[in-house]
């Protein structure tokens, strides 16, 4: 996988960043009051659905401050493996399978996040190693065959 010079995320997931930001930035702005509707006073229901407009207002900001931040950042810091990582596993049962790590989640089964539970077990693990990650069944445990960093 080719890594673009900026923030080491790849074009696809600089792409897939920059699209969600667009959709979200126009799902904020739909939310906006407007023109003379803060002036009007109406009932209970008038005034939850202000209420329920700008806790969902606030919820879109912060997502698009956390993607801005992975534009920012490279999706990835000291406690992140870079977009592009490609890593396989052993599983308890014998099972291996290989995952590529990605920034930003998409339709590939075979891809991990990041920032995932699994992605931040791998952060400093190299072959050999037994890493442990949470699911929601509880603590599971994988041995790390091979984890290529991206060229």
């Amino acid at each position: 996988m080719v890594i673009s010079g900026d923030k080491g995320l790849s074009p696809a997931a600089r792409s897939q960043l920059e699209k969600e930001i667009a959709n979200l930035r126009a799902q904020r702005e739909a939310l906006a009051p407007q023109p003379g509707e803060q002036e009007r006073t109406g009932d209970a229901a008038d005034q939850a659905d202000v209420i329920d407009r700008a806790e969902a207002a606030a919820r879109l900001d912060r997502q698009i401050a956390d993607l801005a931040a992975k534009m920012e950042h490279g999706g990835y810091g000291n406690a992140q493996l870079p977009d592009g990582t490609t890593v396989t596993l052993r599983f308890p049962d014998g099972d291996e399978e290989t995952f590529q790590v990605v920034t930003v989640p998409g339709e590939d089964a075979d891809a991990i996040t990041s920032d995932s539970p699994l992605g931040l077990a791998l952060v400093g693990a190299k072959s050999g190693d037994e890493i442990t990650y949470r699911t929601p069944r509880g603590d599971a445990k994988a041995t790390v065959v091979k984890l290529n960093p991206p060229k």
